[in-house]
């Protein structure tokens, strides 16, 4: 079956070929641009993938058009600097397909260590911690490589445009029922220069925006949080 493939875009032409030509046979690309000054978009078209521009910037923004902007029934994401291989996508992809799971996360395991910088390492073990504290689900990782079904994504109905929107995506996911799995891939060193998590600066504004959509979570009624019962 064909798979939708969501790569946020944001200054990644020289990672683009490498990670377009590792995607495998029915999984279809969908670049988004989020404001590249470097060609971006024309090497993707180069590439064969379809190009979707979303001009507000933010990573939520740019994966979020990327969903709207998809129509297989079963959609992934990751991010398109290389640092994750498009090859471990159809292991995910399977737990949803064979009725396992409803989301399904790659928990990053770097290759060297060095190819995840110690600053983000620490920000996202607390992160994880927090999760596991507000949803019960023992998630390690709050990865960028994931796949769902497309309309599962859409009801959650996500608002977040920034860094937030992967948790915020988790915890809908969680109090709508759905069955949240992940999976070890590995995480190496991304190609160029990062420009969110990989930079203090960049972890710092994830932080934030994490803590903020947390807090919004704790904030609803208790009966808004926890949905329905996972599905069987």
């Amino acid at each position: 079956m064909t798979v939708d493939v969501v790569l946020p875009c944001l200054d990644e032409a020289a990672a683009l070929p490498g990670v377009l030509a590792a995607l495998p046979e029915g999984y279809r690309a969908i670049v988004v641009d989020n404001g590249s000054t470097d060609g971006s978009a024309e090497v993707a078209r180069a590439h064969g993938a379809r190009v979707v521009t979303e001009p507000r910037r933010g990573f939520g923004a740019a994966v979020h058009a990327g969903l709207l902007a998809a129509e297989a029934d079963l959609v992934a994401s990751l991010d398109a600097d290389g640092s994750l291989d498009p090859g471990d996508l159809p292991r995910l992809a399977a737990l949803v397909l064979a009725g396992d799971a409803d989301l399904v996360l790659g928990r990053r395991r770097p290759t060297p260590r060095s190819a995840w910088p110690f600053h983000a390492r620490v920000a996202n073990r607390a992160l994880a911690r927090a999760i596991r504290r507000a949803t019960g689900v023992a998630l390690h990782d709050l990865g960028p490589m994931r796949v769902a079904r497309r309309g599962d994504l859409l009801a959650l109905d996500l608002q977040d445009r920034r860094s937030g929107y992967p948790l915020e995506m988790l915890l809908l996911a969680v109090a709508a029922g759905l069955r949240v799995r992940e999976l070890d891939v590995p995480y190496r060193p991304r190609t160029g220069r990062s420009k969110v998590t990989g930079t203090l600066r960049g972890t710092v504004v994830a932080i934030a925006d994490m803590r903020r959509i947390l807090s919004a979570h704790r904030e609803r009624p208790a009966h808004g949080r926890q949905g329905s019962e996972p599905r069987s």
